[in-house]
């Protein structure tokens, strides 16, 4: 397991990435208590979905957008909603609360 963060580190709601161990790039989305974990790769052409660093999400924070080409992807899921990769969904990467911390497995 990597531990990741505090979840008081990550914006609610918000996103934050993270390189593990083995060299993969994350991000963990946080809303309230719930927490969700992707590659940070678009399905349509691989490229990282973050605008900047650690912002994942569409202006009204409801839905994962793609920097390149604003696909959007539901948060709960990753599913493409919108986009050039409609139908495609994020790779997700197990994620889960330890009491406070946010752990990747």
């Amino acid at each position: 397991m990597n531990r990741l963060c505090a979840l008081a580190d990550i914006a609610d709601p918000g996103g934050k990435g993270f390189v593990l161990e083995d060299g993969r790039r994350i991000f963990v989305i946080r809303r309230g208590a719930g927490v969700w974990g992707y590659l940070n790769a678009c399905p349509h052409q691989g490229v990282p979905l973050d605008w900047r660093p650690d912002v994942f999400l569409s202006v009204d924070k409801s839905v994962i957008q793609c920097s390149t080409h604003g696909a959007q992807f539901r948060i709960e899921d990753g599913e493409c909603l919108a986009g050039p990769c409609l139908g495609s969904a994020l790779r997700a990467v197990p994620v889960a609360l330890s009491g406070d911390m946010v752990i990747a497995g």
